[in-house]
């Protein structure tokens, strides 16, 4: 007698996000700052600093500094903008 198992691989949800208010799809349940400013800036430029603000539907806002991350919900707003030096 045989025995199958069957193990279902999970898929991360693909998210629906916007980026400087152009639609996006991410796939993941987090974001990171890095990810959230090449989704912005595809071509670059990656030698300056970015401020990345963030809205979540459900009330939670906030900004991304670099190597930081959030939890990553359908119909959130990132704004990505180059930071100005003084």
């Amino acid at each position: 007698m045989s025995t199958e198992v069957s193990l279902e691989t999970h898929k991360p949800k693909i998210h629906e996000i916007f980026v400087n208010s152009k639609p996006r799809q991410f796939e993941g349940a987090s974001i990171s700052y890095e990810q959230a400013v090449r989704l912005a800036f595809p071509e670059g430029p990656f030698d300056v600093i970015f401020t990345v603000a963030y809205a979540n539907p459900h009330g939670h806002d906030g900004t991304l500094a670099p190597g930081q991350s959030t939890a990553v919900h359908d119909e959130m707003e990132f704004v990505v903008r180059k930071t100005n030096r003084s």
